[in-house]
């Protein structure tokens, strides 16, 4: 769970990370995977967290179908969710990554329905936001992985690990 807290018997970021300054900059949720960014820098945190700010954070998404040029579309220009339109999302079909880690627990899996990848950029931090825009689109999010946060990107960094800067 990308937060230090407790959350039942899944694991936190305090199982990694023992200073009480550090703070998460932009959460993922429990079912994604991904670049996180910690700081003691609260400046920093609130810059990268804050959608004022307008952070471009970028995901794969594994989903399922293979969406159309009109879904891309609608993910270009912002898609209507229930908490109001989002900003236009840089949004495009791409190869499956190279070199993924293994999922725990593995996505479903069914013959008869294919799946692709997208690459989508966003400019905002709503809960769940790409999946609720791909699901919105008619194409749900199978696997979420965040590549990118600013200036920041995951690179060859495998789950668990970590590098200072």
């Amino acid at each position: 769970m990308s937060q230090f807290r407790e959350a039942g018997d899944r694991q936190t970021l305090s199982d990694y990370f023992s200073d009480p300054a550090l703070r998460v900059a932009g959460r993922l949720d429990y079912d994604s995977e991904g670049l996180m960014l910690l700081s003691d820098d609260g400046s920093l945190v609130q810059k990268i967290s804050n959608p004022r700010f307008k952070t471009e954070k970028t995901y794969w998404a594994q989903v399922e179908g293979e969406p159309t040029p009109d879904a891309l579309a609608q993910l270009r220009s912002g898609v209507a969710l229930k908490d109001g339109v989002t900003r236009p999302a840089k949004a495009r079909l791409i190869e499956e990554p190279v070199n993924l880690w293994r999922r725990e627990p593995p996505i479903r899996y069914r013959a008869n329905i294919p799946t692709s990848w997208l690459e989508l950029t966003i400019s905002e931090g709503r809960n769940r936001q790409v999946r609720r825009m791909t699901a919105a689109v008619d194409f749900p999010t199978l696997r979420l992985i965040r590549v990118c946060v600013g200036e920041w990107s995951l690179n060859e960094l495998k789950p668990g690990e970590w590098i200072e800067t």
